[in-house]
């Protein structure tokens, strides 16, 4: 029998139920019939089987199916049901309670969210090496088991979010169909990258602001086959190289900001993550967000290599990062640096061109020196890495409009192409002042 069959006699296909009619019986004759149809339906569903019952059951949410279990064959169906991926969340007492009798009644739950325990003294019991402050100002708390997950083996979704959990908790990181998994904002939550080891199924990891999370990139290793997006964010005790990730063949989206992270964005190759489509760094890489350069030669070659991986993958950086040139700047060691004139800033003086900014004009790119990452500054002129569009083609007119727009904060520092050396930037200020 197939789920197309079982399905129209146990929900039931008369629609004259549902169906308004002018010459419908009194109110009791159609409280009979009603009645008589429920029955005939309750037999007919009674005379499926369990299995049969966990084909309906899949095509329905969790709350539909725990409100079905109205007899003993029902109530295995729902048992051997795999619940469709749902929003189930744990937020309060009563939602962790209906998770204590869904961990029976519904062990090939999906998706998880765990959330608080809402308002009052509530918490999860505290884990291995929990921390004793935490622990001391909770030890009076009600406390209830979050081992209790465990039971939910067919688990493809875990999202952990501001959950007030106290140390190691490997029970989250022992399911092996997990797909994926979300942890956020848990600052008492001690647990390390080996431990993803638990789920060989992992596919996304997303994890912000977690201050106990530990470990090396490399450990991610065990997922290299897997594993399509890493998230780390706001975690400050990861470390490891970006290239430790380079081999891995499905890896569409990186965002390592704000980690220990190092590495050097130059050492991408053309054979190196092979099907990446998103890309974020912290500034501990060479090249990432708010990175600093130690000389102005540098930068030329660096700006050639991020040509070479838009032209590659042109969707690789998010394009707000993009347009602001990724803060980068000349740092204040480098040899190269000079403070502004004292009154650098006002209407008169401008500020030395020490930031950076990747420009477009059309489908041309280039990049330029400038006081400002933002288009409110005095910048140097355009070094282009395209070369410029044909007066014939389709684009030309879109880059001679942004074109003009661009050039109009070329003024100060018209004819340089770098930053000017200390004697010029003095000599173009006192000319600017006399002006």
């Amino acid at each position: 029998m197939s789920s197309n069959d079982i399905i129209p006699a146990a929900i039931g296909d008369d629609q004259s139920l549902h169906s308004p009619s002018s010459s419908a019986p009194p109110a009791p004759e159609r409280e009979r019939r009603n009645m008589m149809h429920l029955a005939d339906e309750t037999t007919a569903a009674e005379e499926l089987s369990a299995d049969e019952v966990a084909i309906i059951f899949s095509f329905l949410p969790h709350q539909d199916i725990m409100h079905a279990r109205v007899c003993k064959t029902w109530r295995d169906a729902a048992k051997k049901t795999l619940v469709p991926l749902c929003g189930f969340r744990i937020d309060n007492v009563r939602s962790y309670n209906a998770m204590r009798v869904m961990a029976t009644a519904l062990p090939n739950l999906q998706q998880l969210s765990i959330r608080g325990l809402g308002w009052g003294h509530n918490k999860y019991v505290n884990g291995e090496d929990p921390d004793e402050l935490k622990a001391r100002r909770t030890a009076n708390f009600i406390t209830h088991d979050i081992d209790i997950i465990s039971s939910f083996t067919k688990l493809r979704v875990l999202h952990i979010e501001g959950a007030h959990l106290n140390g190691s908790y490997p029970v989250l990181f022992s399911f092996p169909l997990l797909e994926k998994l979300i942890i956020k904002d848990c600052e008492y939550l001690k647990w390390d990258l080996e431990m993803l080891q638990g789920l060989p199924s992992l596919k996304g990891l997303d994890c912000d602001w977690n201050s106990r999370l530990t470990g090396s990139l490399r450990s991610l290793g065990a997922l290299k086959d897997s594993l399509e997006k890493v998230c780390i964010y706001g975690c400050f005790k990861i470390f490891g190289n970006l290239m430790d990730l380079a081999d891995f063949p499905r890896l569409k989206k990186l965002d390592l900001l704000s980690t220990k992270v190092t590495g050097d964005i130059r050492d991408i190759g053309v054979q190196d993550f092979p099907a990446l489509e998103s890309l974020a760094l912290p500034r501990t890489v060479h090249g990432g967000t708010y990175y600093e350069f130690q000389r102005i030669s540098d930068v030329p070659i660096f700006m050639h290599t991020i040509h070479l991986l838009l032209q590659r993958t042109p969707t690789l950086f998010v394009n707000s990062s993009l347009l602001v040139g990724f803060y980068w700047s000349l740092s204040d060691g480098s040899p190269d640096w000079y403070d502004g004139e004292a009154d650098a800033g006002d209407s008169y003086t401008p500020l030395p061109p020490f930031n950076l900014q990747i420009v477009q004009a059309g489908s041309r790119r280039g990049w330029r020196w400038c006081t400002c990452t933002y288009d409110d500054g005095h910048s140097c002129e355009i070094n282009w890495l395209d070369p410029e569009p044909s007066s014939e083609s389709s684009d030309y007119e879109a880059y001679i409009e942004d074109l003009q727009r661009i050039e109009q904060l070329v003024d100060v520092y018209r004819g340089y192409y770098e930053p000017p050396n200390e004697q010029q930037y003095r000599r173009l200020c006192e000319c600017e002042g006399e002006g």
